[in-house]
C-alpha cells in the first residue's frame, strides 16, 4: 500500500454542516494554507434536516440538499477526502491516520464528528430490520417502506420521531408513537407546547402510548410484534427507532481528550489540547447566558454558527461562543420554534396570536427572558425577536408579553433604552 503524502494545514474530521461551514469560513477569513476536509460517507456534504421531511415526502426520486458541491471545493481550494475514516490522532506528531494508513499532518485540527443514533439495548432487539435515521441512505430506505396502508411504529416522541410520524401520515400510513416518558418532547420543550403538537398529531390520526417500556421486539416474516411492560402488544409492519443521539467521541477519547457529554471544549470551542477544536453535535461547551453550565446542542443552526465561529479562533482569535440556542421542527402545517433553554425558566407566560399560533416566554425569578417557545404558522419573526431579549438580558413586565397588541420590538426598544 502506498501512503499518500499531505502537506500540513488545517484538518477537519467530519464533513457535515459544521465541518463544511468551518472549511469554507477558514478560506473566507484569509487562511492561505492547505485545508483538508475528511468525510466517512462516499458523498458530497449534505444537510440532514430534510431527511425526516422532504426526502421522505418527495414524489420524485429525491436527491440530497448539498451544503457544497465539487465546484465549491475547487473554488475554495479545499481538499475533500470522502469515504475514509480517521482511526487515530497522533497528538505528539500532530497527524491523523486514515483507515487506509494515510497520515495527514495538521497545524490545527477540528473535530466535527457529529452524533450517531442511540440504539435499542440488544436484549430488547438487535434485529437489522428495525430502522434508524441518520444518513441519506437511511432516509431512502425508510421512504421505500412508507407505503399507504402500512402500520408504522415510531419508538421515541422526540423531534425526529415526530417528524417521521408526520411524513408517514402524509404518505398514507397508520402511525403509533411509543414513548417511555409521560409525554412527547420531554427535552427542551415545555408541556404547554408539547400538548399543542400532540393534539395536531392526534387530529391527523397518530396514536400515542405513553409510559410504556418495551420488553422486547419479535420480528416475524412480515410483521414486528412489540411487547410492552404492561403485557400489551403492538403489531406493525415497520419500526423506526428515534430515541435520541449519542455524541461521536470515540476518536477524541482514544487520543486522550477530555469528554463530558461530548467532546469537552471551552468557550472558544477549544478542547483540552490547544491545537484541537470541536464543534457541532459531538461537543459540549459552557454557555455564559446559562450560568456557564455545559450544554450540548443537536441543532442545524448551532452547527452552522459554530462552524463559522471556530474558523476565526483556529486562526488566532480568542472569541467566546455565546450564540443563543435556536431550533425548529416542522409538524404538518405548523412549525415549532425554540430560542434559548426553557429549562432555566422559573415562570411561563403565554402570548396568544390566535390562528397564527402561541408563544410561551420562559422567565427567571426577576422577569428576565431566558427562552421562548412558539408553535404555529406565523411565529418565527417573534421568536427571532425573543432571541434579542435573551441576548440583551432584558427584563420585562409579564403582562406586556401576554398582550398581543403590543409589538415585541417596541417592548425591546423600551426596556433596553
Amino acid at each position: 500500500m502506498t501512503t499518500k503524502i499531505y502537506d500540513k494545514g488545517m484538518v477537519i474530521v467530519g464533513a457535515g454542516e459544521a465541518g463544511t461551514r468551518a472549511a469554507i469560513e477558514l478560506r473566507n477569513q484569509g487562511w492561505g494554507g492547505l485545508i483538508t476536509l475528511i468525510g466517512e460517507e462516499n458523498m458530497i456534504p449534505y444537510e440532514r434536516p430534510p431527511l425526516s421531511k422532504n426526502t421522505l415526502l418527495s414524489e420524485d426520486e429525491p436527491s440530497p440538499n448539498y451544503i457544497a458541491v465539487k465546484k465549491t471545493f475547487l473554488e475554495y481550494d479545499i481538499n475533500f477526502v470522502s469515504n475514509y475514516k480517521v482511526t487515530e490522532i497522533n497528538r505528539d506528531n500532530k497527524t491523523v491516520i486514515l483507515d487506509n494508513a494515510d497520515e495527514i499532518p495538521y497545524e490545527r485540527l477540528l473535530l466535527a464528528t457529529g452524533a450517531r443514533p442511540r440504539k435499542l439495548p440488544s436484549e430488547i432487539s438487535n434485529n437489522s430490520r428495525l430502522m434508524y435515521l441518520r444518513t441519506f441512505s437511511d432516509s431512502l430506505s425508510l421512504r421505500n417502506k412508507l407505503v399507504t396502508g402500512k402500520h408504522v411504529v415510531v419508538i421515541g416522541g422526540g423531534f425526529i420521531g415526530l417528524e417521521v410520524a408526520t411524513s408517514a401520515i402524509k404518505r398514507g400510513c397508520t402511525v403509533t408513537v411509543i414513548e417511555v416518558g409521560p409525554r412527547i418532547l420531554m427535552r427542551g420543550v415545555p408541556e404547554e407546547v408539547a400538548k399543542i403538537i400532540e393534539e395536531r398529531h392526534i387530529n391527523a390520526g397518530v396514536q400515542f402510548k405513553y409510559g410504556q417500556a418495551i420488553t422486547n421486539i419479535e420480528t416475524e416474516k412480515v410483521n414486528h410484534v412489540i411487547n410492552l411492560a404492561d403485557g400489551s402488544k403492538v403489531v406493525c409492519d415497520e419500526v423506526i427507532v428515534g430515541i435520541g443521539a449519542v455524541p461521536e467521541t470515540s476518536l477524541a477519547e482514544s487520543s486522550g481528550l477530555d469528554v463530558d457529554n461530548g467532546i469537552s471544549v471551552n468557550e472558544k470551542l477549544e478542547t483540552s489540547d490547544p491545537n484541537i477544536y470541536a464543534i457541532g453535535d459531538c461537543c459540549s461547551f459552557p454557555h455564559r447566558y446559562y450560568g456557564g453550565d455545559r450544554i450540548r446542542l443537536e441543532a442545524w443552526r448551532n452547527a452552522q454558527d459554530q462552524g463559522t465561529h471556530v474558523a476565526r479562533n483556529m486562526l488566532g482569535a480568542s472569541e467566546p461562543y455565546v450564540t443563543i440556542p435556536w431550533f425548529w421542527s416542522d409538524q404538518y402545517d405548523q412549525t415549532l420554534y425554540v430560542a434559548g433553554l426553557s429549562g432555566y425558566g422559573k415562570n411561563v407566560v403565554c402570548r396568544d396570536l390566535g390562528d397564527s399560533g402561541k408563544i410561551f416566554f420562559h422567565l427567571s425569578d426577576d422577569n428576565e427572558i431566558v427562552a421562548a417557545s412558539g408553535v404555529g404558522t406565523k411565529v418565527a419573526k417573534d421568536i427571532r425577536t425573543a432571541e434579542l431579549f435573551i441576548e440583551k438580558r432584558v427584563k420585562v413586565n409579564p403582562n406586556d408579553l401576554t398582550n398581543a397588541d403590543i409589538k415585541l420590538k417596541k417592548l425591546l426598544t423600551v426596556n433596553v433604552d
